[in-house]
């Protein structure tokens, strides 16, 4: 079976839940559980070097034995039981509760549509690829807000084919959402160098060398289960997924290569709950000692964190919105040791209407990490504008990978960046000429809006009106942020 015949099988099972309150997300968490415990059964049969990974009384032909409410019992004992595990086990059941309340639906989830289904025996790419389509479903699914932990897969291959990985990379994402940049990356290396690849080489990808961080509990194990749906990691092994704040302490260890995509939000914050019931949000700085400057603004913290993350001659390609580019304060001093102290060589500026969380305004930072010396390191940072007259929708006209061709070509992977031609679209900036800017400012524009000269350029109304309404959203979301910090309470604004 391949795999969009196994997302489909899965898939149409989810509309029968969603008439029980089960969302889109919570749907994924359940398969990402029952998958599991039907993968290692699977394992623990398997005639040549069976391997128990779960107990017997907390295996899959539990669930098949049982029948009515003792099946949802022992579902809840289940996943109670494992969440006391350590490792990948404990990272994929941690906090994990059963959301389909109705025994006939569960039970016919487990027998008719996994256990009929053999997935060990289904090749990696196949049963990989469903997971993971299977996620991007998920986070189609605006209402669960699950978008946000899901970078377009076009961007994340632009990337990664920029990147260039290779099997002598360590390589980790400090914000991992669902593991698509880690994947990625994993996938690039054994396309192109899969053949070339010694066992060490082979055992170091799947056991250390890529690994990633995320903070939410249910996110992180979509993750473990992604990557070891994709042949990453193993099910009794130490988990490669780390769930915690990656910002609450400097780096374990210095990685070669950097991919992330930060969490939309401006502001690390605390909830804070009075005696008289009412929440408020507390504005949280990260103070380090291995950070430039300290501020409560979570992405110019997250490229803080990045940059300590990189070992020498290290690189990075992150995502970061707008605010990054010009922000005072913290922001210019971040943007000023960047440049001087780090090579920030390429920026990508990306267009709106390509995330599924809406209004957002953000670019790809491209930066290695050098040895101290007195001179700056960067000497030209080239900016693509891919913003400018590009307009995609997530449906009518999604980003596509070709789109993003033009850009990855210009960049030269793996050539010298002095071969590099300047376009209409792609322009270098000197050192001296962003220094000298108000505040050291990144947002750097140049090409007109056709729209604004030629009404025949104009977009079409419906797509005019998405935007106005990605903006507003946008907009209030910052409103609310701004109201909670200033310890507003009362009425709360819905950004929905």
């Amino acid at each position: 079976m391949d795999s969009r015949r196994l997302v489909q099988k899965l898939w149409n099972y989810c509309d029968v839940l969603r008439d029980d309150g089960v969302s889109t997300i919570d749907y994924v968490e359940q398969l990402t559980y029952l998958l599991f415990l039907k993968m290692a059964d699977e394992r623990a049969r398997r005639t040549f070097r069976p391997e128990q990974i779960v107990p017997d009384e907390l295996s899959w032909q539990t669930l098949l034995d049982a029948e009515g409410d003792d099946l949802e019992v022992q579902y809840r004992h289940i996943l109670t039981g494992l969440a006391r595990e350590g490792g990948t086990l404990g990272t994929i059941f941690r906090k994990a509760q059963n959301k389909i309340q109705d025994p006939a639906k569960l039970k016919r989830l487990i027998v008719d549509l996994i256990d009929k289904q053999e997935w060990s025996g289904t090749g990696v790419d196949v049963k990989g690829d469903a997971y993971e389509e299977l996620l991007a479903k998920g986070a189609e699914d605006a209402k669960s807000g699950a978008g946000q932990y899901f970078t377009p897969r076009a961007l994340t291959v632009a990337m990664v084919d920029c990147m260039l990985p290779t099997a002598d990379d360590t390589i980790t994402d400090p914000a991992c959402g669902t593991g698509g940049f880690l994947l990625a990356a994993y996938d690039h290396i054994q396309r192109h160098h899969g053949c070339a690849l010694t066992p060490d080489q082979r055992r170091r990808l799947a056991h250390g060398a890529i690994t990633g961080t995320e903070l939410v509990d249910g996110t992180a194990r979509l993750a473990a289960m992604n990557m070891l749906l994709h042949g990453i990691g193993t099910p009794n092994g130490p988990s490669l997924i780390a769930v915690r704040d990656a910002l609450s302490r400097e780096p374990d260890r210095r990685v070669s290569l950097v991919l992330a995509n930060p969490p939309f939000g401006r502001s690390s914050s605390i909830r804070m709950v009075g005696e008289d019931g009412r929440s408020s949000r507390e504005e949280r700085e990260i103070e380090r000692n291995d950070f430039w400057a300290t501020t409560a603004n979570k992405q110019l913290n997250f490229v803080q964190h990045i940059a300590a993350l990189l070992e020498i001659d290290g690189r990075a390609a992150v995502v970061l919105p707008d605010n990054v580019l010009f922000e005072g304060g913290a922001g210019e001093t971040i943007r000023r040791r960047l440049l001087k102290q780090y090579d920030l060589h390429t920026m990508l500026r990306l267009p709106t209407g390509i995330f599924y969380a809406g209004g957002v305004k953000a670019n790809v930072l491209f930066f290695e990490r050098k040895r101290a010396r007195e001179e700056p390191w960067t000497q030209n940072l080239w900016v693509y504008d891919f913003r400018t007259n590009q307009h995609f929708t997530l449906k009518q006209n999604p980003l596509r990978r070709e789109h993003l061709q033009d850009f990855v070509d210009r960049y030269l992977p793996g050539k010298d960046r002095s071969e590099r031609e300047p376009t209409e679209r792609f322009r270098p900036f000197s050192y001296d000429e962003l220094i000298a800017r108000d505040k050291v400012n990144l947002d750097i524009t140049w090409l007109k809006d056709a729209s604004l000269e030629d009404a025949d350029a104009l977009l079409p109304p419906e797509v005019i009106a998405q935007e106005i309404v990605e903006d507003l959203q946008a907009a209030l979301r910052e409103f609310a942020a701004i109201a909670e910090a200033l310890g507003a309470t009362g009425t709360q604004v819905d950004a929905d």
